[in-house]
């Protein structure tokens, strides 16, 4: 029997359905030169924007800081995050992908090895501005440029990759941080700037990586001949150029967005969706050592769990979600779930009916992310698409500024984190409840057209 050739037999899968040659091998290459060392970068910044969640097991005690002051710590980031947002863009704009991600990435990874020598809150405070300042533009830029090379066909699931890299972060990161902190003070410092400094250094290689690798246009991509550059240019809304999508520079189009009611709708939208995941991200690795009494490496591989979970659900949810066309149901009904399963962890508390229940929140939870970007990309306008994103993604930031203080501020009040969970549950109800009005509003929208 002759071997099985799967590649040939993916390809006549691919002409049966009617996709182009053209357009199968651009996908090809789109996804191997740019998609996978995107999603690397965005791995390394979630890394370091999250791992204060498990400093925090000793970091905390070390510096005397209580719920509050570490919530507000771990949320402040976002602001510098909202300040730098439309700014980063608009460098990215002006001189192209190479030189806006190297400048970057070698920002925040200094500021990321600062981390490892503060001594109060202020000094915290300060460097996580500057660490969300540096990255203030990373998802946003980074949508917008691989949305200006990705064909249609696949663009849910190749936006799905660099975004499950913030799942894949979280399951690298919680049990490589877990075992950083177990060290009895390794070279002389405390386990927990050690992690600082371990997680930080390898942006500054990325960096360098990004000034010899990322192409600013199809034309710089020597990668692509001469008929996938012309496939890419008249088939891709904004490939034509570096950076904006065509007439954005035109004022009235970069802000039609903010007199869009649908505009608006996606930034409710993507705001629940992220105040339940950085609510998780910078509280989880305390609730299950507050919850188990396991150690920090335990603590990590048990953290390491929902997002393990929630990474192969995004990738099959946003597979789903480009196979069948359907959007906003795959971003409703996960929320919905995620929503109950933290309802039942908290109920069921350390046993291994919470564990479960705390998997399966966080894997739906984590799920609508990819998903989500189909829905924006959909319902705007081109012209207002790329301040779109940028408008969207702040909202995004405002969650992650207000979600976490909160947290710890009910965490204080209370002495118990059922609270917090049960803003998580509501957070993850109104998602659901929004979406489905977005879906409503679409299909209002199609029928009248």
């Amino acid at each position: 029997m002759p071997p099985i050739k799967w590649g040939e037999c993916v390809k006549q899968h691919h002409e049966a359905q009617g996709v182009p040659a053209v357009e199968q091998s651009v996908g090809r290459k789109v996804l191997l030169h740019l998609v996978v060392p995107a999603a690397f970068y965005v791995l390394m910044g979630a890394i370091d924007r999250t791992n204060v969640g498990f400093a925090a097991l000793d970091m905390n005690r070390a510096l005397g800081l209580s719920g509050t002051q570490y919530g507000f710590g771990a949320g402040v980031l976002f602001v510098g995050y909202m300040l730098a947002k439309y700014p980063s863009v608009l460098l990215y704009e002006a001189i192209g992908m190479r030189r806006w991600l190297t400048a970057i990435t070698a920002a925040w990874g200094l500021a990321s090895c600062a981390m490892a020598m503060i001594s109060t809150e202020w000094q915290l405070y300060g460097l996580r501005v500057l660490i969300g300042f540096a990255e203030g533009g990373l998802s946003s830029g980074t949508m917008l440029y691989l949305s200006q090379w990705a064909p249609e066909r696949y663009r849910a699931s190749i936006l799905a990759i660099p975004i499950t890299s913030i799942s894949v972060a979280q399951v690298i990161g919680a049990p490589v941080s877990g075992l950083l902190l177990d060290l009895d003070h390794p070279l002389g410092m405390e386990s927990w700037r050690l992690m600082f400094l371990a997680e930080a250094l390898p942006a500054l290689a990325l960096a360098a990586f990004a000034w010899l690798h990322f192409p600013d246009s199809p034309d710089d991509a020597r990668w692509l001949t001469p008929e996938e550059r012309a496939w890419i240019r008249g088939n891709i809304k904004g490939a034509s150029k570096p950076g904006a999508m065509p007439d954005a520079h035109a004022t009235g189009a970069r802000w039609a967005v903010l007199r869009d009611p649908v505009g608006w709708l996606c930034c409710a939208i993507w705001f629940c969706i992220l105040a339940s995941n950085y609510g998780i991200m910078f509280w989880l690795p305390q609730i299950v050592k507050g919850l188990s009494g396991l150690s920090a490496g335990a603590t990590g591989l048990v953290v390491a769990l929902p997002w393990a979970a929630s990474g192969i659900g995004l990738v099959l949810n946003a597979r789903h979600s480009d196979k069948t066309g359907e959007r906003y149901l795959h971003v409703a009904v996960p929320s919905l779930f995620g929503g109950l399963g933290l309802l039942v962890a908290d109920w069921a508390g350390a046993s291994l009916p919470g564990l479960i229940a705390l998997i399966i929140g966080g894997a739906c939870t984590g799920c609508t992310v990819a998903a989500f970007w189909a829905i924006p990309t959909r319902m705007l306008k081109p012209a207002s698409l790329p301040m779109g994103i940028v408008v969207i993604n702040m909202a995004g930031s405002l969650a992650g500024a207000t979600v976490p203080p909160m947290m710890g501020y009910l965490k204080e009040t209370t002495g118990s984190f059922t609270p917090p969970t049960l803003l998580l549950v509501g957070i993850a109800a109104l998602c659901a409840s929004l979406t489905l009005i977005a879906r409503t509003v679409a299909a209002r929208a199609q029928a009248a057209a």
